[in-house]
């Protein structure tokens, strides 16, 4: 059986040390936002998470969700955990006071973020819909569907879906078939059906608020014909009390690899009223505002997941005893060492360990730019701020939920055959995870979205202007004896991907099989060379204050040292993407 314990003491330190974004700090309603109370909303979350969410993670996964007379039921515990869920206030951290919200920072809520996909994915998913249908209505809706929808979003008595997908076509939505009619003055009928829809129907909210792209009569072909609809389950009255049931159907649920506590649905729409959001013919324009933010969610599920499997793998490690590190003779009560003191399990631990945390920090430090986009009173802040985060979120998700299938299994191997068996929960992880890569895009999708139309945003300012911080950042650094190897190693990398950033932005409109070849490589190297900056910010923290706690940053720095010589050498078996396109085009596959 798996176990979870937050790591807190990772998280404050980090928004202790590296809250370092100065624009951040010129926000006016986060200057409250201290160090005492983000410990103190750090330290609940890891209460809520340990106590009440982490032992549905079992549970949800040997019952799955129901489908009974047309209506989807969780698994056992789930409502009751869900109501003190919601009355605990966790719905409401990141969002507007104007509806309820408690207008924190997301460079706060990542962490319970991360805490919620560590203690159990699938009952995550129900509220980080809902958080995603929140952010897309703030920002596109009209006033009267905010006022009319947001506060029970935010409160947690309504949830959200996203409704993208169809059968023929997922990451080509220009081929979508579902119908909006117009109906009168603000509503719409809308027809069709959506599959893979995450939280498409459950029992825990009293609503759900259903956002579906679907495309109008006299709309053109393509994505440039799609709009975006609000149809609620059910309808709701012009006071806010609930009405009928709209002509919203489950056709059943989707049986899964893993997230099997996860009601992930096939919808139909049967002529249901909706409401258009944002402009017609713009509606992929507005769902984008909650689909590149639930990616960067997904990157830190990624995390979460990864930080349970290492925490147990290590517990186990240091348990487990078999063979000898050296020639002993067994005794009788002594037969054999923990395998802790095996060099490959120590490897593998401690590969585990410096990425999670390398992740964590880059994944912090790109929240702290997500806040500035959305809050800094300069507009050409904000912009810069968009296109950092814009740059970053195919990395984030992408790299993050690849290292994520590799923890996992790397972990799952440490316990041996044991892993392999269901009461340790090490396989759920594995089953788990393995969505990750591939909803909201995946990852071979996100490295072809970098390199065709990230690299090249405003012909290339954006990826030039991030090069040139981490040249700052290393020059700033490189005086310090201490961090010379460190600077050295990630000039050498970031001197790398500077070459292959510059031979894909001449390529991309000339040759793009070239290019699309060498994407993931490419997407790879820049995670590493982005996680190996946060390395270097944490280890200048950890050698400026180790005498204040030299256990905690001795950790630091030595997870600092295996990153440096042990993980971001992965570039050199990345690198060589220029070997050409012509043999993976040209060969003749045969049936």
């Amino acid at each position: 059986m798996t176990a979870y314990k937050a790591p807190t003491d990772d998280m404050i330190f980090l928004f202790n040390e590296l809250l370092d974004n100065e624009n951040f700090k010129e926000i006016d309603e986060y200057k409250e936002v201290n160090t005492e109370l983000a410990q103190s909303i750090i330290l609940e979350a890891a209460k809520m998470t340990e106590n009440s969410i982490f032992p549905l993670a079992k549970s949800g996964d040997d019952y799955g969700c129901k489908l009974e007379n047309g209506e989807v039921k969780t698994p056992p515990k789930y409502k009751e955990t869900y109501e003190k869920f919601i009355a605990d206030g966790w719905t409401s951290l990141a969002c507007d006071p104007k509806y309820g919200g408690q207008g924190l920072p997301k460079s706060l809520s990542i962490f319970f973020d991360e805490m919620m996909s560590s203690a159990s994915l699938s009952f995550k998913l129900y509220s980080e819909l809902s958080h995603g249908a929140y952010n897309c209505i703030y920002h596109h809706a009209s006033e009267d569907l905010k006022n009319k929808f947001l506060p029970k979003l935010v409160e947690g008595k309504w949830s959200g879906t996203m409704c993208l997908t169809e059968s023929h076509c997922g990451t080509d939505l220009g081929i979508l078939k579902t119908k909006a009619v117009f109906q009168d003055k603000d509503s719409y009928k809308i027809t069709g059906q959506k599959i893979f829809i995450t939280s498409g129907d459950h029992d825990l909210t009293e609503n759900i608020i259903h956002l579906v792209l679907a495309r109008l009569p006299d709309s053109p072909e393509g994505t440039k014909g799609i709009s975006l609809f609000l149809v609620p389950k059910f309808i709701v009255n012009e006071d806010g009390s609930i009405g009928n049931r709209n002509g919203v159907s489950t056709g059943s649920i989707e049986q899964k690899m893993g997230i099997k506590g996860s009601a992930t649905c096939v919808l139909n729409f049967d002529d249901a009223i909706g409401y258009l959001i944002g402009e017609k013919n713009k509606g992929l324009n507005s769902m984008f505002t909650m689909m590149n933010l639930e990616r960067i969610v997904v990157g830190i599920q990624g995390i979460g997941l990864s930080e349970t499997a290492y925490q147990n793998a290590l517990v186990y490690a240091l348990d487990r005893k078999q063979g000898r590190k050296d020639r002993r003779q067994p005794t009788k009560d002594d037969l054999a060492d923990p395998i802790i003191v095996h060099a490959d399990v120590r490897k593998n631990i401690l590969f585990m360990k410096s990425l999670i945390e390398g992740e964590r920090a880059l994944a912090f430090w790109l929240s702290q730019n997500a806040d500035v986009m959305l809050k800094h009173n300069d507009p050409t802040v904000r912009e810069n701020a968009s296109d950092i985060v814009a740059l970053m979120t195919p990395v984030i998700k992408s790299f993050f939920t690849d290292i994520g299938v590799e923890i996992t299994n790397n972990a799952m191997e440490v316990y041996g055959g044991h892993g392999y068996i269901k009461e340790h929960g090490m396989e759920q992880l594995v089953r788990d995870i393995h969505i990750a890569p591939i909803y909201e895009g995946t990852n071979a999708v996100q490295a072809i979205d970098l390199v065709l139309r990230k690299l090249t945003m405003k012909d290339g300012k954006v990826i030039n202007s991030y090069l040139a911080h981490i040249d700052k950042e290393i020059n700033k650094l490189s005086s310090e004896d201490n961090l010379k190897g460190f600077c050295s190693s990630l000039n050498k990398y970031n001197s790398i991907l500077k070459d292959l950033t510059s031979w894909i932005q001449n390529n991309v409109k000339t040759n793009q099989d070239e290019v699309n070849s060498a994407a993931t490589e490419y997407l790879n190297i820049f995670a590493l060379v982005s996680i190996g900056l946060m390395w270097l910010k944490m280890a200048d923290v950890a050698y400026r204050k180790i005498e204040e706690n030299k256990d905690f940053y001795k950790s630091k720095i030595d997870c600092a040292s295996i990153f440096f010589t042990r993980i971001l050498t992965r570039i050199d078996a990345y690198s060589n993407v220029k070997s050409g396109s012509d043999i993976i085009m040209n060969y003749n596959f045969k049936n």
